[in-house]
């Protein structure tokens, strides 16, 4: 995994199964979707898409979305 993504992830919110948002675009500059992605998947997190930017939930529990 890059450094970028690994310190995104060492970030305090993510210990307390926060809520951790990027823009895309620094995404893209700094590392790459794919490596987000699958950091987010070895996490067993959930990545949500919108606008532009990536909403990262911190927590391995199931999502609901309501609307």
């Amino acid at each position: 995994m890059g450094a970028w993504i690994d310190k995104m992830f060492d970030a305090k919110i993510v210990a307390k199964e926060g809520v951790v948002r990027r823009q895309k675009a620094d995404v893209h500059n700094y590392s790459s979707y794919e490596e987000l992605l699958q950091r987010v998947k070895d996490e067993q997190f959930h990545l949500i898409e919108t606008g532009d930017q990536y909403i990262v939930i911190c927590n391995q529990g199931a999502l609901l979305i309501h609307c």
